[in-house]
């Protein structure tokens, strides 16, 4: 028996059986956004070790639930050198390869490329180059003035603008990011958007409005838990085109959460375990993986009102379609 019912919800910490229960009912999932090299999937939290590096049974879980690919985000070179390291455990890993804009004063300031902003953009180009079969786009990028104390509002604008050169170079979609940015950041789409081949706004959080504008420009709206806390971000979410819509976890962070307007929707549960008390199998409580996507899709189908299994089939097909990719 491959799943429980336990008052109305599934317990998907029972799966034994070599095939998952998503892969029974035919749904597919690529996960467009995993931070798979954050040091929690190696057992660390704040500094201190809790338990025994898990990627692997990270990557297995996944596999297990219905992932057929996965994108490592990269957010700046050092970042991104190690995520292509990470897409090497698997034929099904990818990566993005581009700068953050919290981490964007790197281009000014990095003893490896000696704070040569050119140097450093010429390596991110070459990372791509010597990584064509990884490689899918170039972001993160874009704009966060939530957190301008990471890196100032003209460092920013100036490095996400000179991210346009490299998508362009590249003809890959860019994977971006905006957080209470959309005054600056939809201009610069508008200007550069004949240069780029695509792109998808990835977590998004914004409003209705800022999702119409986007879509206007022909661009992908990527969702995940912190797309969902609200009522305002469900009823968001709720506008966008099927055919403009992507999934993802942003994991280990932005998982639904039971504080979520969107939890009321969730049916799946996991077998979850503190981290200090880790045990093989288990998912770790407050740490979101790639397993969980699942959990989205549950908020976004019963929001929409919409069939969970066309819902996951187009957003696979959107994804496949954006990132020229084959199955």
């Amino acid at each position: 028996m491959l799943l429980k019912l336990w008052h109305g919800k599934l317990n998907l910490s029972l799966f034994k059986s070599s095939l998952s229960f998503w892969n029974q009912l035919n749904m597919k999932f690529i996960d467009i956004g995993a931070n798979l090299t954050d040091g929690m999937y190696q057992g660390v939290y704040h500094g201190k070790s809790k338990h025994q590096p898990d990627l692997e049974d990270v990557l297995k879980r996944s596999f297990d639930a219905g992932l057929q690919k996965m994108f490592i985000t990269g957010g700046s070179l050092s970042d991104c050198k190690e995520a292509l390291k990470v897409s090497q455990l698997d034929d099904r890993l990818c990566t993005t390869v581009g700068c953050h804009p919290t981490r964007c004063g790197e281009f000014e300031n990095n003893l490896d490329t000696a704070n040569d902003p050119q140097l450093y953009y010429d390596s991110l180009q070459q990372l791509i180059a010597d990584n064509k079969n990884k490689v899918v786009a170039v972001g993160e990028c874009g704009l966060d003035y939530d957190r301008l104390h990471f890196c100032d509002k003209q460092t920013q604008l100036k490095y996400f603008e000179k991210q346009f050169d490299l998508a362009e170079s590249t003809q890959l979609p860019m994977f971006l990011h905006c957080r209470n940015a959309f005054e600056d950041m939809a201009p610069l789409l508008r200007k550069h958007r004949d240069r780029i081949s695509g792109g998808v706004v990835h977590s998004f959080t914004g409003t209705k409005e800022e999702a119409a504008e986007f879509v206007k420009l022909d661009l992908y709206i990527g969702i995940n838990g912190c797309s969902l806390k609200t009522q305002d971000n469900i009823d968001a979410m709720k506008s966008v085109p099927l055919d403009r819509l992507m999934i993802e976890t942003d994991c280990p962070w932005c998982e639904v959460k039971r504080t979520h307007a969107g939890f009321q929707f969730v049916k799946s549960t996991f077998l979850e375990k503190k981290a200090e008390k880790w045990e093989k199998g288990a998912l770790v409580k407050s740490r979101n993986e790639p397993a969980r996507i699942l959990q989205v899709l549950e908020v976004m189908a019963g929001a929409r009102q919409e069939d969970p299994e066309l819902l996951a089939d187009t957003m696979y097909r959107n994804t496949l379609k954006l990132f020229q990719l084959t199955e």
